[in-house]
C-alpha cells in the first residue's frame, strides 16, 4: 500500500474549497501548465527551495552548508542553481532567519490523518470536511485513494478538487470515494485550452461528464484571466455545457485573476507572464455572471478579490 505522498501545504480553516470549514491538503505535481497558475509551487512533483530576501541576514551559513554547490551569495542576495539543487533541505535547516524554505515534504498516511482529524468538531458543526487539492491530486492517486478511504472510515466529508485531466479508470474510482467534486473548466475552445494549459480539453470534459453519470455533486470553477478566459463567448460556452451536460452542478464559481502569486514565481526562479495583467473589475465580473445565468446556470458565485468601478 502506498502510504506516503509529497504535500506542499495543509491549510486549516479553509472556506473556499467546498462547503463549510475545511482542511485543504495540497498535493505536489500537476500535468497542466496554466500560464496564470496561482500555486506555481504545486506544479513540480519534487520539493523545491524558496529564498525569502526580506528575511535574509546575509550570514552565508546556507552557502557553506550546501554540499551540491547550488547556492551562492552576491549583491542581490542568495542565488539558487536549480539544476544543482537536490532540495535536501540542509540549507533551510541551518538558516537562523528562516530565509530558506523547502516547499513540499513527504507525509505518511498516519501523519496526514492525524493532522486533518484535529478539526473534526469544526467540520461537523459547519458541514465541512477535508479537501484534496493541488497541483493535481490524482497524480499521486494511489496515496490519494488510500487517504480518502481513511477519511471515509473516520466519517469525514471529502471534496476532490481536480483538473479532471486524468485517466478514466482512476477518475472513476476517485469520484466514487468523494462526496463532492470541484473541477475547473478554464477555456471551452480546444485550441486555446491547449495553448493556455498545455493539455487537451476533451479528457477534462469527459471527466466532468463522468461526475454527472456517477450522480456526484459538482462545483465548476473558471478562472477569469484578462485576455485569456474572460470573454463572454468563453463563459457562455462553458455555461451551456454546464446547463446541458451537468445536471449535478450545484455551483459555478467564476474566479477573478489575482496577482498575489508574483512573489512565489520570483522565489522559485520562474517567469510569470501575467505579472502586468490588470485585475478584473467588479462590474466585469457581474457582467460575466449575468452571461452564465442567461444560459440557465444557477448559483453563480463570484469568488475572489476584484477592482471596484469600471
Amino acid at each position: 500500500m502506498i502510504d506516503k505522498a509529497v504535500i506542499f501545504n495543509v491549510q486549516r480553516f479553509s472556506t473556499e474549497d467546498g462547503p463549510g470549514i475545511r482542511t485543504t491538503v495540497f498535493f505536489k505535481g500537476c500535468p497542466l501548465k496554466c500560464t496564470w497558475c496561482h500555486n506555481p509551487e504545486g506544479i513540480a512533483r519534487k520539493p523545491q527551495l524558496m529564498w525569502y530576501d526580506v528575511r535574509c541576514i546575509g550570514c552565508g551559513d546556507c552557502v557553506v552548508t550546501c554540499r551540491h554547490g547550488a547556492l551562492s551569495a552576491g549583491e542581490s542576495g542568495i542565488s539558487i542553481d536549480r539544476e544543482k539543487c537536490e532540495a535536501c533541505g540542509a540549507c533551510a535547516d541551518v538558516c537562523p532567519a528562516g530565509a530558506l524554505d523547502l516547499i513540499g515534504r513527504t507525509w505518511s498516511l498516519e501523519e496526514l490523518m492525524d493532522e486533518v482529524s484535529r478539526d473534526a468538531s469544526f467540520y461537523k458543526t459547519s458541514g465541512g470536511g477535508v479537501t484534496l487539492s493541488g497541483g493535481e491530486v490524482l497524480l499521486q492517486h494511489e496515496f490519494a485513494m488510500n487517504f480518502m478511504k481513511e477519511c471515509r472510515k473516520a466519517g469525514l466529508h471529502i471534496a476532490l478538487d481536480t483538473s479532471g485531466y486524468v485517466s478514466g479508470g482512476i477518475f472513476e474510482e476517485a469520484i466514487g470515494l468523494a462526496d463532492i467534486i470541484l473541477v475547473d473548466l478554464k477555456h471551452f475552445d480546444a485550441e486555446k485550452h491547449l495553448e493556455y494549459t498545455g493539455v487537451p480539453l476533451e479528457p477534462i470534459l469527459k471527466s466532468a461528464k463522468m461526475t454527472a453519470d456517477a450522480g456526484r455533486p459538482v462545483w465548476v470553477r473558471t478562472p477569469v484571466i484578462p485576455g485569456a478566459t474572460d470573454s463572454d463567448d468563453n463563459i457562455r460556452a462553458i455555461s451551456r455545457f454546464i446547463a446541458g451536460e451537468l445536471p449535478n452542478c450545484e455551483r459555478y464559481d467564476i474566479l477573478p485573476y489575482s496577482n498575489l502569486c508574483i512573489s512565489k514565481y520570483e522565489r522559485l526562479g520562474m517567469e510569470f507572464i501575467h505579472a502586468d495583467t490588470p485585475l478584473v473589475t467588479q462590474q466585469r465580473m457581474e457582467e460575466l455572471k449575468a452571461v452564465a445565468e442567461s444560459e440557465g446556470v444557477v448559483n453563480v458565485v463570484i469568488q475572489g478579490l476584484t477592482v471596484r468601478g469600471v
